[in-house]
């Protein structure tokens, strides 16, 4: 059971290991290294759990904040499936999205992302018939990719000696891709700028638009979905609620409320964690699964940080984007308002992808670059039991931090009548958008709010409220730095940042830190447990 921090909260003398952070890559940690008896200690400021992962309820609706849809989980075998199935002990349950997973939306036209490798390709052969074998390079140029990508992370894992022997190699094949941009890749195998422009139509599933996005990284999501989206039933706060029992099983403990505002270090050793109100708790590990910005910058101690020249490394990456989420509660079941379960991105018919993000930067006030719409309500097959006759709907789009920082510092819910008016101008502009793709739903919406950046920044204390840690440029994937080792002794990395975005990228840092700490190839070990 997940419980609140106090000071007279009666901890452990010595935890094997302390948690910061509770998003899926701490908690991925946790339960491996639970599930191999090792008794850990989960932190997280936030007033409930789960990081990206959890949800908020309001006026009798619930969203979820970071999970929108996950895929390959419906495929028994996959690697992210056993890894869920593992930490959870097979309790998080998956509806698949169905046929069509992903609309693109340019202008006026619309394009089908539908699953399964080959239906993908041939829906896409429809569309630009003159364009076939460009179609079908892209997607063995994907499969190459992830192909390569294992070796890639697995150099990550490697001790310090067995890295300077090996790790070139095991990282060349897959740097080729990640080196070169997303738009550079594509326009090598066709000239057809529409094409393109569909075919990154979910580069905000990684924040960066094709001239600035590394290719691995597109292609990495890419694959994540041919064999479609799922979302899990019961919706995202499923995730923590199953993995939750695993940690406890092995005598461990998610604390919530629970700041820390510095990592204790002695003798280059980090030896346990103080707490904002002062409190010292002891353990032979610490690892930090809240962003290379916030640990560099604030839990480590300065001279410590000079020591090691952390803040130099930061400057070699940059923060992802900040986005703005319209938050819609519905009266009237999923059904009954016909919502959809695939999701809808919708773009400006004019312009490529890089040229329409530039104009919305330089003036907040042109077309939005993209606006993403999910329906949860309509993805998760328990929700009508949970919450009959109403309805969620997400619209997000991209929000520069610049727009909103006058307002940093201010509380949560009081930032005043200028945020306020700010907020809705934005909430009426992507209502708009939504009613002109449903127009049906026009006066059926009950209640709507709008997280900015500062929210974002508020409740996952990311330093610009970015969504997806740290840019995915290709020099990023260039940094060694990035992984689960850093240069003070029992003190380690976990989340997306060490491996890349998204509840995927975040689950898999998670095995390889666990890996790194016990010693073990856990992938391989999770490959050989009876399913």
């Amino acid at each position: 059971m997940i419980q609140s921090y106090k000071k007279n909260f009666k901890t452990e003398e010595q935890y094997d290991t302390i948690i910061i952070g509770s998003g899926i890559g701490g908690l991925t940690t946790a339960a491996f290294l639970s599930k191999e008896g090792q008794k850990v200690l989960i932190l997280e400021r936030h007033y409930t759990g789960g990081g990206f992962t959890h949800v908020f309820k309001r006026n009798g609706y619930e969203w979820d904040v970071g999970i929108h849809y996950i895929g390959e989980v419906q495929r028994p075998n996959s690697a992210i499936r056993r890894m869920f199935d593992y930490i959870t002990d097979g309790n998080l349950k998956w509806a698949d999205m169905g046929r069509v997973y992903d609309r693109i939306i340019i202008g006026d036209k619309e394009y089908e992302f539908v699953k399964g490798v080959e239906n993908f390709k041939q829906q896409l052969i429809e569309y630009f018939p003159k364009d076939k074998d460009a179609i079908n390079q892209y997607v063995d140029l994907v499969f190459s990719v992830v192909k390569s990508m294992g070796s890639y992370y697995s150099s990550k894992a490697l001790s310090p000696f067995l890295s300077k022997l090996l790790g070139g190699r095991m990282r060349r094949k897959y740097l080729e891709y990640a080196n070169k941009t997303t738009y550079e890749v594509l326009k090598s195998i066709t000239k057809n700028e529409d094409l393109i422009k569909v075919l990154t139509g979910q580069y905000g599933d990684y924040g960066l638009p094709p001239k600035q996005s590394s290719f691995a990284m597109h292609a990495t999501v890419a694959r994540h979905y041919f064999n479609g989206g799922s979302f899990p039933i019961g919706g995202s706060s499923q995730i923590i609620e199953t993995i939750d029992p695993v940690i406890e099983k092995g005598g461990g403990t998610i604390l919530i409320n629970a700041e820390v505002d510095q990592i204790l270090i002695k003798k280059n050793k980090a030896i346990g964690v103080l707490m904002n109100d002062g409190k010292k708790i002891f353990a032979n590990n610490v690892v930090s699964s809240t962003g290379i910005f916030n640990t560099y910058e604030k839990l480590i101690p300065p001279p410590v940080s000079q020591k090691y020249q952390l803040n130099q490394k930061l400057e070699k990456v940059r923060p992802s984007v900040a986005h703005a989420c319209l938050y819609l509660g519905l009266k009237g079941s999923p059904e009954k308002l016909k919502l959809p379960k695939n999701n809808l991105w919708v773009y400006p018919e004019k312009g490529d992808h890089d040229t329409i993000v530039e104009n919305y930067l330089s003036d907040p006030k042109a077309p939005f670059p993209v606006v993403y719409i999910s329906f949860p309500a309509a993805k998760d097959p328990s929700w009508s039991e949970r919450y009959p006759d109403r309805s969620t709907i997400d619209v997000i789009t991209l929000l520069p931090f610049n727009l909103v920082k006058e307002w940093q510092g201010t509380q949560w819910m009081k930032r005043g009548k200028e945020y306020e008016e700010l907020k809705e101008k934005m909430s009426q502009r992507l209502l708009e958008t939504l009613y002109h793709q449903l127009p049906h739903l026009k006066g059926k919406i009950d209640h709507y709010e709008l997280s900015t950046p500062l929210t974002t920044q508020n409740f996952v204390n990311y330093k610009k409220g970015e969504i997806y840690g740290i840019d995915h440029t290709p020099q990023r994937f260039r940094q060694k730095f990035l992984q689960p080792r850093t240069p003070i002794k029992n003190f380690y990395l976990t989340g997306q940042d060490i491996i890349s975005a998204g509840v995927g990228g975040a689950l898999f840092s998670g095995v390889v830190t666990a890996s790194v700490m016990l010693g073990k190839n856990l992938v391989k070990m999770v490959y050989n447990v009876k399913t």
